[in-house]
């Protein structure tokens, strides 16, 4: 831990949470801030048209999971 941020530290845990908030709203407000590839665009573009072309290949965040712990197990 680097000793000037000890101080925070001591803070009530109401304290430290909101500092947690604040800190993670500034990240979020530079993240937005920053230009988007235009591979990565075209990526999500064609993610979002094949979705909609067949929403039933979709997949429940639950069924990622499961799909990933269980390709875990198997290596």
């Amino acid at each position: 831990m680097n000793p000037e941020f000890a101080p925070l530290f001591k803070l009530a845990r109401a304290e430290r949470l909101q500092l947690v908030e604040d800190l993670w709203d500034s990240i979020a407000k530079e993240e937005a801030q920053l230009p988007v590839a235009d591979w990565k665009r075209d990526e999500l573009r064609r993610r979002k048209l094949r979705f909609l072309e067949h929403p039933a290949s979709a997949r429940t965040w639950e069924q990622v999971k499961a799909f990933s712990h269980e390709s875990r197990r198997r290596h």
